[in-house]
């Protein structure tokens, strides 16, 4: 069994981007955050987005908004960022509080400037295979993943375990593409498949992002067979201080033993959403000069 080092590969990721982003002249690319409220969790992943962005050398910012705007202020804030030329990219982070309708928010961002591949318009795009769109930053990173631990995809037999549109779909279309780095017969099944073990066992590549707890076991997978675990997951666990440890959709300690390559969690496909948003912000600024 291989592991998959996401950490490993998302920091060879950076360092090229940050490179790049060295030669430009002149401008520099800069991405905007949006957070609404506090929420701890929103606070350490925008933090971190800001740390690696400000590290390859583009311009971060953040606008804060209390937890109560109304969505037509956030809307407001929104076309202001839309048409301000100085700004490439604008990343809105989720999740937004109830009041605010999160698809119509998403959508509201400028396809041009949409990084973390959100809009009706670039999900449309990948679709048509238009690579002037944005891919979401998990399904990317996904695709980046196998790619660059040498797993073929051509003619194999894909299994995408859950249907999001964050991850299951559009990382599925990824994986069908007329693309060399693609060409793989894709089976999605969710929570409704009947016999879901019947098919997980046929999957060359398993990719799985249902967001249950160590839902996948040894006898769902055919061995060797390379497994994406999308999932974080936090389960009680008293010995640890935090008081709880995080897993993925898969179980590891069954699975990892017939696998021939496995992402872990955490550590696996988490530090490539973050690479693979800056990788977009950077396309943004190139598409925005011409």
């Amino acid at each position: 069994m291989e592991l998959i080092n996401g950490n490993e590969i998302a920091t060879a990721i950076v360092a090229e981007l940050k490179e790049e982003v060295s030669q430009l002249k002149g401008e520099s690319p800069c991405i905007t955050f949006i957070r609404v409220g506090e929420d701890p969790a929103s606070v350490s992943y925008v933090n971190k987005k800001n740390k690696i962005a400000a590290e390859i050398g583009m311009i971060p910012k953040l606008e804060l908004l209390p937890l109560d705007v109304s969505q037509a202020d956030l809307f407001a804030k929104i076309d202001a960022l839309n048409a301000d030329p100085s700004v490439h990219g604008i990343l809105i982070q989720a999740p937004l509080p109830s009041h605010i309708d999160e698809v119509e928010t998403f959508r509201r961002v400028s396809p041009q400037k949409d990084v973390d591949g959100f809009h009706t318009e670039n999900i449309g795009k990948i679709c048509q295979e238009d690579e002037t769109g944005f891919v979401a930053c998990t399904p990317a990173g996904i695709m980046e993943l196998l790619s660059r631990s040498s797993v073929p995809l051509n003619g194999k037999h894909v299994v995408v375990l859950g249907r999001s549109l964050i991850v299951g779909k559009p990382v599925a279309l990824l994986a069908m593409q007329k693309q060399s780095w693609a060409n793989a017969t894709v089976t999605v099944c969710h929570s409704r498949t009947a016999d879901l073990p019947s098919i997980t066992k046929q999957a060359d590549v398993l990719i799985a992002a249902i967001g249950k707890p160590e839902f996948v076991t040894k006898g769902m997978v055919k061995p060797g067979a390379v497994i994406i675990d999308v999932g974080i997951n936090r389960v009680e666990d008293s010995s640890r201080k935090s008081g709880y440890r995080l897993v993925g959709d898969v179980n590891f300690a069954e699975v990892s033993p017939i696998a021939s390559q496995i992402t872990p969690v955490p550590g696996g496909v988490g530090p490539m959403t973050v690479a693979m948003l800056m990788k977009n912000t950077l396309k943004a600024f190139k598409l925005a000069q011409n």
